[in-house]
């Protein structure tokens, strides 16, 4: 069981026999017999996130940060999510930055925090939302910026076959949100 709803890892499995019954293959011939416990095996890693808590990713705080005024940025963070629409991938990376307010995180709690959200079922506006308010509320930043930009599969390997296409979605808090200049230099950084 992934999420919370109790769905038995058979259950999971015959569903997917189901789904390549539905496009017309057999899941009986030799090629297809471990594909529904691969797909299973494949999807809990895919959406591990929801076993994520950002709380705990970011409760690793270290101080000593007191007398850093500056703005902590770790960009071209490379993720890969699934659209909650189509399911299909959205491949992306995003740039992160914070004001701390007397304690800092190690860099990777970050990435792991993009990982927290990029594993769920997303739209892109709501990821970059999830991020920014987990970083603002968790390490109680004086300022949080996220920009991410990523390609949908939804886009490129179906419907209109755009492929190239890359979406940029925005999120300004506190100290950036109120301050040109430093904005500003935020978005020449990335």
């Amino acid at each position: 069981m992934v999420g919370t709803v109790s769905v038995t890892k058979e259950q999971a499995e015959d569903a997917v026999r189901v789904l390549l019954e539905f496009i017309g293959e057999d899941p009986g011939r030799d090629g297809l017999l471990k594909t529904p416990s691969r797909v299973i095996r494949a999807f809990s890693e895919y959406f591990s996130g929801y076993t994520k808590d950002p709380s705990t990713i970011l409760s690793a705080k270290f101080s000593g940060a007191s007398s850093y005024d500056d703005y902590i940025l770790l960009k071209n963070i490379k993720f890969i999510s699934h659209c909650e629409h189509h399911m299909a991938k959205i491949v992306g990376v995003a740039h992160v930055a914070y004001i701390p307010n007397n304690a800092i995180v190690g860099i990777s709690k970050i990435a792991r925090l993009v990982d927290a959200f990029a594993n769920r079922l997303q739209i892109q506006e709501r990821m970059t939302l999830q991020i920014a308010e987990s970083i603002e509320k968790h390490l109680d930043a004086l300022g949080v910026a996220v920009v991410i930009c990523a390609e949908h599969g939804c886009m490129t390997s179906r419907g209109v076959k755009k492929d190239g296409s890359i979406m940029r979605t925005q999120k300004f808090l506190g100290k950036f949100k109120d301050d040109d200049k430093l904005l500003a230099n935020f978005l020449a950084s990335i």
